[in-house]
């Protein structure tokens, strides 16, 4: 049973187009005939249903519409055309701080907050103080939200969404403000609602979350669906669509393609496939290429950046003396690291595939694969150097 159902969907904003706003200038415009206003079609043709107790993860570059869809299934906004059903009670956090007054307190947007989405006070008033653990706001839940950080408007919203255990959640970015605890916990909660049954749905840039805590993903483009259906292949057209924001690194496929890498597999010390690695430990990256036509000399190289879009390192077979004569067909090389001494945090990794002259970019993943390291030691930077301190 679908517990979302959307029919030819379409949604129409109007742009008023710049100018002196005189009354001369109104004039001049009506007997000329200009039109004060453009239309402009933020969604188009949008058909699609969500199966009760599933989670949906909607993708796509920023103005594709994904704000706008979540805007129509939570009534905040009507469809110019088309039809929306949607059956149980909603819950959404879509913006931030939507709901809130700044002059009230934390514990004062509450029971306001729980109002608007449909709850009794007393109902509020038993799940008060869950909401504000969670938020992690003990301190400041009288302090008016006006003096709130970004991170505890948020954690507020987002307390107050789930805790009035909704049929239908919707999300829209939360966790990008968030830090990682936070993050975790709203993970945390999530895979709680998919036990429960509760359906989902959320917008995020972040492909990792949407990858793993969905059962579909769809993808908008220019405000009309480009691709919906199982997360990795979805996500993977996506990324082939050209640039990808991620962070502040840029995602991007690009090259000839005479020969291309056809598959990645990062692997620890003892071979088995890995996501997240500890500082200092040995890491394999499995490339596998395919070469339509014999492909003299050619270079593999790679680069490691932080989440902040800071080169960590990079290296290509060339730099490190390793000679390819030519490839043809399918293949593999092996990258090797004995140690990869990173400090804490996500990073991604960039593979490319080019002629030894640098002229001919064959294949180029930017920024396409990702990885988690792990790192006790709290120095900044981004590599974990050894080191030792002496006193006389």
């Amino acid at each position: 049973m679908h517990a979302i159902e959307v029919n030819g969907v379409g949604k129409r904003f109007h742009i008023r187009h710049g100018g002196r706003h005189t009354l001369k200038a109104a004039a001049l415009g009506r007997v000329r005939g200009r039109r004060a206003r453009e239309a402009f079609w933020a969604l188009r043709e949008i058909s699609f249903g969500v199966e009760a107790g599933t989670t949906l993860g909607i993708i796509g570059s920023n103005g594709a519409g994904k704000s706008t869809l979540l805007g129509l299934l939570a009534r905040t906004m009507r469809p110019t055309e088309g039809t929306i059903d949607v059956r149980g009670r909603v819950s959404s956090l879509l913006e931030l701080g939507a709901g809130f007054h700044p002059d009230l307190s934390g514990a004062e947007n509450i029971y306001l907050n729980g109002a608007i989405l449909g709850l009794r006070r007393a109902e509020i008033a038993t799940r008060f103080d869950r909401i504000v653990r969670f938020a992690g706001l003990e301190e400041f839940i009288d302090t008016p939200v006006k003096h709130y950080s970004s991170g505890m408007y948020v954690r507020l919203g987002f307390a107050v969404a789930v805790e009035v255990e909704p049929d239908i959640l919707l999300i829209d970015e939360v966790m990008a403000v968030g830090d990682e605890t936070f993050k975790r916990r709203c993970l945390e909660k999530i895979a709680d609602f998919k036990r429960a049954g509760r359906t989902m749905l959320i917008v995020s840039h972040d492909l990792d979350t949407i990858t793993g805590v969905s059962d579909r993903v769809l993808l908008l483009d220019a405000g009309r669906i480009a691709g919906v259906g199982e997360p990795g292949r979805v996500v993977d057209q996506y990324k082939s669509l050209g640039f990808i924001k991620a962070g502040d690194v840029v995602v991007r496929e690009w090259g000839t393609r005479e020969a291309v890498i056809a598959g990645v597999r990062f692997t620890d010390g003892r071979g088995e496939a890995v996501e997240r690695i500890r500082s200092g430990d040995p890491l394999a990256v499995e490339i596998a290429y395919r070469a339509g036509r014999r492909v003299e000399e050619p270079v593999f190289g790679f680069a490691v950046s932080r989440g902040d879009g800071t080169l960590c390192c990079g290296s290509n077979t060339l730099i490190d003396g390793v000679h390819i004569p030519s490839i043809e067909g399918e293949g593999t090389v092996r990258l090797l690291f004995p140690s990869l001494p990173l400090l804490e945090g996500k990073h991604y990794v960039s593979l490319s595939l080019h002629s030894r002259d640098h002229r001919t970019n064959y294949h180029r993943l930017d920024n396409w694969f990702s990885l988690w390291v792990d790192c006790p030691r709290r120095a900044e930077g981004t590599v974990n150097i050894a080191c030792t301190w002496e006193t006389t």
